[in-house]
């Protein structure tokens, strides 16, 4: 047995801005970790703030606030004995920077600024912060008055230093920093640093865990090491979910690990750990070689020691062995993090509950689904013991009666989401009518079934009445604009119709002090994408749990929950043709999605993937689909496809800059307000060079094989 030492990370649940609650959950963390003994913490990234201020970086107010949280840790004596590895923003020389600060006994020992900001995709680090783009060097950092009298001197260090106490050498990552190539713990580790801290602000996106692991093993499996993983988790505010999954890796191999998805607060995690066997780890000879040219770190000198013995065998203490990597499958993810995401802007946005319009199709159900998942974490958590959840499940749903409790995540449904069919005489089918009817029994929603054709033929004859046209269904012999000008009326009725539901039903149910109930919207991924919606219709709602996650995936969310829920009637909308049921039904005729946009969800999917992951255009779409699809369509087929899709999606990118805000799930998200930054006027498609030069490239494919007589 070698040099024993017991290290905790954490998931904390932040709120962008609640200074109070937010040095709450971080001082539990720090009390907790000291209970199971550790003697080193780490937090997530910018935890004092909360990771999501987005522009109210910008204000000095933020940088103040954070200061008076500091002192409040500074000051608390019961946090003594544990070194902390606390996030948050610091302005120095009038710049600011994203920080961690290291803290022993109300001393701060390092302030360490994030050398390189992540600024892609839904992140825009530099818009509030600078890198600090001078490794390994530090200068003195002068403290404000009110931190300096607790501290009791002037200037601490800040800058890219190390940490040496008296048994190990500590090196501090934040986040981004652990995804780029020139890593920092790469020259930490051969300088003779052994215990890595990662404070994380990192969302969840499907399959997405994977590659964070893959890193973070990594990073310690070629140069050993110790390395604590800390993210943050939960909505703080924003489309973001934040999945925690804090962990403990040495050499390679995970030993500790937290949940991804989770109601609690605070979880923290801890391992102990040998720092010997990172001794051992790295007596290669290669390694050497390199340590004696790498870059030399400044050492912050500590006298303090992580490990509380000389080696001595103590029974009770328990070496954390390797473990398996705990993953959740797409489908699970899809259950738990829109799920959790929904609990915490529900409890913290003091809302009633939620309205879903249910139309019978896979998408609504699949809402509604995600909300039934809610109330099932939800019940869990209370039957663990979470107090928090309690207390915020007595405020929501007990309707002021003192002793009241769920029984089953229906009971607790039934409080908390109210499910509207809105039909119409001619174009809604019994079966969809039917299917919603029993998806609200089957999860115990309160639900109400109703027709709007009343409220549709009253807006429908305002055109006759002023102008003497009345406007028919194509099915009727109407006109494509007469045709889509019907069905959006529908479509925007329903959405007036569920906020003033949204807004009477807690009076209707005679629910004490009333309340406002969250309308959802149910509008996926692949539609937006296409543009195949109405704009502000049942896709305008408060948020949206599926926005950004594809039809392709809720169709295997649905057919794991159906099993995994104990829900059989799922089954039933997985068999179902989609469709808007916005045209007349006839003996000859149902609209049906697919058909009227042209294309496969399937397709669309891979389109979508192609524009924004593969950051392909018109041509370089048309040129990888040429292989792709090689053996399903000829290039003129291929040709057609593609323009079809970009021609659409060019005409509806107005409508994203009006959608609901939607969690982010998948990585093609068309989301304009901050994830898919793009113009929404166009020039006309079909007019454009990269049409002609795909139109060009088919003609050179087809003259080829006649010539050559291939197929």
């Amino acid at each position: 047995m070698g040099r024993l030492m017991t290290v905790a990370t954490c998931s904390l649940n932040q709120w962008a801005l609640d200074w109070e609650g937010n040095l709450k959950r971080i001082k539990e963390s720090i009390v907790l970790a000291k209970e199971q003994g550790a003697t080193l913490r780490v937090g997530p990234e910018l935890e004092v703030t909360g990771y999501g201020c987005l522009d109210h970086f910008l204000e000095n107010d933020v940088y103040l606030h954070s200061f008076q949280m500091l002192r409040a840790i500074l000051e608390d004596r019961t946090l003594d004995g544990i070194i902390i590895d606390l996030g948050m923003p610091i302005i120095h020389r009038n710049n600011r920077f994203n920080c961690r600060v290291l803290i022993l006994n109300g001393k701060i020992l390092l302030i360490r600024p994030k050398l390189y900001l992540a600024n892609d995709g839904n992140y825009r680090e530099m818009r509030y912060f600078i890198p600090w783009l001078r490794p390994q060097h530090i200068e003195a950092y002068y403290l404000p008055e009110m931190i300096a009298e607790v501290v009791g001197v002037r200037t601490v260090p800040i800058g890219d230093a190390v940490i040496s106490s008296l048994d190990t050498c500590i090196g501090c990552e934040t986040c981004e920093e652990l995804f780029t190539p020139r890593s920092p713990h790469n020259d930490m580790g051969l300088n003779g640093v052994e215990i890595f801290t990662n404070s994380s602000g990192s969302h969840h996106a499907l399959r997405k865990l994977d590659t964070r692991i893959s890193l973070i093993l990594e990073a310690t499996r070629k140069n050993g090491g110790i390395y604590l993983y800390a993210n943050q988790q939960g909505c703080d505010g924003d489309r973001l979910y934040y999945d925690g999954c804090a962990m403990v890796i040495v050499n390679g191999e995970i030993v500790a690990q937290g949940s991804q998805f989770s109601l609690n607060d605070v979880e923290v995690v801890t391992a102990v750990v040998d720092i010997e066997e990172v001794r051992s780890y790295r007596f290669a000879p290669a390694r050497g070689l390199q340590s004696l040219t790498s870059p030399a770190y400044e050492r912050i000198e500590v006298d303090f020691a992580l490990s509380s013995s000389k080696g001595d065998f103590d029974p009770d203490v328990v070496l954390n062995r390797s473990q398996s990597l705990r993953v959740h499958a797409p489908e699970e993810e899809i259950a738990l993090g829109p799920a959790a995401w929904l609990w915490d802007y529900l409890r913290r946005s003091k809302a009633s509950g939620f309205l879903i319009p249910l139309s019978g199709g896979i998408d609504s159900c699949s809402t509604a689904t995600l909300v039934f998942s809610m109330c099932r974490m939800v019940m869990d958590a209370l039957k663990s013991g979470n107090e928090v959840v309690k207390t915020d499940v007595a405020r929501v749903a007990s309707w002021g009666q003192e002793d009241w409790s769920p029984k089953t995540p229906q009971e607790l449904c039934n409080r908390l989401l109210v499910t509207v069919y809105m039909g119409m005489a001619t174009q809604s089918s019994q079966e969809t009518r039917d299917r919603a009817q029993h998806l609200a029994e089957a999860i115990g929603s309160y639900h109400i079934d109703m027709n709007i054709d009343d409220a549709y033929k009253a807006e429908r004859d305002l055109l006759t009445q002023a102008t003497g046209f009345t406007p028919k269904f194509k099915v009727y012999g109407g006109s494509n604009a007469e045709n889509l000008a019907l069905q959006n009326i529908q479509a925007r009725i329903r959405m007036v119709t569920a906020y003033y539901y949204a807004q009477m039903i807690c009076t209707v149910r005679e629910r004490p002090g009333g309340g406002s109930l969250l309308v959802l919207g149910s509008g996926n991924v692949d539609e937006c994408l296409r543009g195949y919606l109405t704009k502000y219709d049942c896709s305008s709602a408060d948020i949206n749990p599926i926005g950004s996650i594809s039809k392709v995936d809720l169709k295997r969310f649905i057919h794991w929950a159906t099993a995994k829920f104990d829900l059989p009637i799922l089954q039933e909308f997985l068999d179902a043709t989609p469709t808007a049921e916005l045209e007349p039904i006839t003996s000859d005729y149902v609209q049906s999605d697919e058909a009227d946009m042209g294309m496969t969800y399937h397709e669309l999917s891979i389109f979508g993937r192609l524009r924004k992951e593969r950051k392909l255009g018109p041509y370089g779409m048309f040129e990888r689909l040429l292989h792709d699809w090689r053996d399903q369509y000829t290039p003129r087929e291929v040709a057609d496809k593609v323009k079809r899709f970009h021609h659409f999606y060019a005409i509806n990118r107005h409508k994203m800059t009006t959608m609901t805000p939607a969690y982010h799930a998948e990585e093609y998200s068309p989301d304009d307000n901050r994830f898919d930054l793009r113009p929404f006027l166009y020039p006309p498609f079909f007019e454009s060079w990269s049409f002609k030069k795909i139109d060009e490239r088919v003609e050179q494919i087809e003259k080829k094989k006649e010539k050559t007589g291939s197929k």
